[in-house]
């Protein structure tokens, strides 16, 4: 079988990682020289513990072992199941965490309630005041600026795979086949859109309609922190914003509990990560109404800044990158993705969200089960 992905983003490789594993060959063709879009403009997570139980949680969970078998077979994703910990300060938020920890898939989750000192031994970087901490062992983290680099590479390995790159894709033209801006025809067996959240031109003509909406958000990157964060860090504000914590506790945390205004205004919660470096990668804000800004805004920079360095009890390093980026989501959020045939032997898979790292290699690992690779 030929199969043609359009898009080489993290959801675009997946999809060639799993054709050229099942033995099939690939075209993969990007518009840009390199991908661009939210799958490096990201933390780099393998989030589990925030995910809704059912689909989305089993994707994930399927996600996270595919994600450490690949890692195996590809040591420059640099693969790390670090867990993560979300610090608590006070009684409505130890409420939220203690709730979670005793959710029915808390065990499949990794979720335990810990002391600050328990805390501490996880994390010896978390010097600031905080009175307890959710830890959640299946988190994990790779690299997401090199990491399509280091799939591509493996994939080369293989002798079936073909990287296009600085080719837009701009029509169907037949059965598994499209054209691109060269007036080449790219003919396939069955052919994956994963344009990301690129849902313009020949998108937005093969589907008039498509039930998924652009989200924008900003992050920062800082030089090296000097020392091992050992695992990733949230804030109680990402208790408000994934689906696994939702509880009573939650209802009275957002009735007691207003957020900070800069936090409110910009739909905020604290995600960190370090990188291979020793940098830390510090997010993020969500802003849904069109047309986004073109500019930065520091207030959310600020407050970002305040919350990790009282989590650390020291100053930030240095601010060396600020950025914002784009992703695709689904309108209904339930929706782990939105894949649809747009075409005869077409296919296009996009609408992940902030999922799309996390649960980009079983999104792919379905699509190839579905269309029978």
């Amino acid at each position: 079988m030929r199969v043609i992905v359009v898009g080489g983003g993290v959801v675009g490789t997946m999809h060639a990682w799993q054709a050229v594993e099942r033995g099939h060959e690939v075209v993969q063709i990007e518009r840009e020289a390199e991908a661009r879009g939210a799958s490096l403009r990201n933390f780099g997570q393998i989030w589990v513990s925030g995910r809704a139980g059912g689909e989305e949680l089993d994707t994930a969970l399927r996600a996270r072992e595919l994600w450490e078998r690949i890692g195996a077979e590809v040591p420059g994703l640099g693969f790390r199941a670090i867990g993560s910990l979300t610090p608590v300060r006070n009684a409505r938020e130890y409420a939220v965490a203690e709730a979670a920890a005793a959710r029915p898939d808390a065990a499949a989750r990794g979720y335990e309630l810990v002391t600050t000192a328990e805390a501490r031994e996880i994390n010896p970087a978390l010097r600031g005041t905080f009175e307890a901490a959710l830890w959640c062992e299946r988190d994990a983290a790779v690299e997401p600026r090199t990491a399509q680099l280091h799939l591509r590479e493996a994939l080369k390995a293989s002798g079936r795979y073909t990287f296009l790159p600085g080719r837009e894709v701009r029509e169907v033209v037949g059965n598994g086949a499209v054209r691109d801006d060269h007036g080449d025809v790219h003919q396939g067996d069955a052919v994956v859109l994963a344009t990301g959240a690129w849902l313009s031109g020949m998108v937005r003509e093969l589907v008039p309609d498509l039930p998924v909406r652009r989200v924008r958000l900003q992050m920062m990157q800082t030089a090296p922190l000097g020392e091992k964060l050992t695992t990733s860090i949230a804030d109680a504000d990402s208790f408000r914003y994934y689906p696994a914590y939702k509880s009573d506790a939650l209802d009275a945390l957002n009735a007691e509990q207003a957020q900070a205004p800069v936090a409110a205004a910009h739909k905020m919660q604290l995600l960190m990560v370090q990188r291979q470096d020793g940098g830390l990668t510090i997010g993020d804000t969500h802003e849904y109404e069109h047309p986004f800004a073109f500019d930065t805004l520091e207030d959310p920079y600020e407050y970002l800044t305040e919350v990790v360095e009282s989590f650390l009890g020291r100053p930030l390093p240095k601010i060396r990158h600020r950025w914002a980026g784009v992703y695709a989501q689904c309108t209904d959020t339930t929706r782990v993705v939105h894949r649809q045939q747009v075409a005869d032997g077409v296919w296009l898979v996009t609408g992940p969200g902030g999922r799309g790292m996390t649960c980009s290699p079983a999104i792919a690992e379905t699509t190839a089960n579905e269309l029978g690779w």
